[in-house]
């Protein structure tokens, strides 16, 4: 029962070239870091990733892309990330962009074993009608693109057929963890960890603090241990970069 490894890079170390990856985080919230960085410093390529963004150009998921370790995308946005724009109209990434409440939900259902659903999100639009660019040609034209949608009506509304996502493998990271996976998240860093977690076919957690089983209180765990297959003990807790600072003047006391 316990699923501790010893590093971040004994745990990534038999995803192969091609697999399909799930990486939890939003921007650079919650991001397994040392797991990113470890499948950067193996050197496997041509991964097919699924997350809520791709980093920033120098950070993240953005890593593996400076690298071109990154051969699919699927995503809800992408917009810190101008080497992720560049790759993909010039046709060296293929993309496909999701609704953000969309792709958390395909997440969820691909984790439960349900495999599709029907959603509004993105009737009457190119997600439901077809035709989005997933990858252009060298020359700009549209090589790959997105396939017409099923849609269905339910009590005179009309719906989108959406199929679920699962992965050969998932990345997450939590702020506390025990020796059989279970894992706490910290406030905002939670977002789509959980979601990602069940995806994964192998589930990999990177955790700030590792406890014995047993001590976590089960009303506060957030995902529970089945879903998580390998835990790792973060390198540098304190390691957090912040995707854009902002700064503000100090407000005066009233009356000076």
């Amino acid at each position: 029962m316990d699923k501790t490894w010893a590093s971040a890079a004994e745990a990534v170390a038999d995803i192969p070239d091609g697999a399909t990856v799930a990486v939890g985080g939003f921007g650079l919230c919650g991001i397994p870091h040392d797991l990113i960085h470890a499948l950067l410093a193996c050197g496997t390529g041509g991964l097919r990733v699924v997350s809520n963004n791709c980093g920033v150009d120098d950070g993240g998921l953005g890593m593996l892309l400076a690298a071109r370790r990154i051969a699919r995308m699927t995503s809800s946005y992408v917009g810190e990330n101008k080497e992720f724009a560049r790759q993909y109209l010039e046709g060296e990434l293929e993309v496909e962009l999701v609704p953000q409440g969309t792709l958390a939900e395909r997440l969820r259902a691909g984790g439960a074993g349900i495999p599709a659903f029907y959603t509004p999100a993105g009737v009457g639009t190119a997600v439901a009608e077809g035709g989005l660019p997933w990858r252009y040609s060298a020359d700009g034209t549209v090589e790959v693109a997105s396939p017409v949608r099923e849609t269905r009506l339910f009590d005179g509304a009309e719906y989108v057929l959406e199929e679920s996502v699962t992965t050969d493998f998932a990345l997450v990271r939590a702020a506390v963890g025990d020796t059989h996976g279970n894992l706490v998240f910290h406030s905002s860093a939670r977002n789509f960890n959980p979601l990602v977690a069940v995806a994964g076919r192998i589930t990999l957690a990177e955790v700030e603090e590792l406890v014995p089983a047993g001590a976590l209180d089960p009303d506060h765990v957030h995902l529970p241990g089945v879903f998580v297959q390998r835990v790792v003990v973060v390198a540098d807790p304190g390691l957090k970069r912040i995707e854009k600072r902002t700064t503000a003047l100090a407000t005066t006391q009233a009356g000076n």
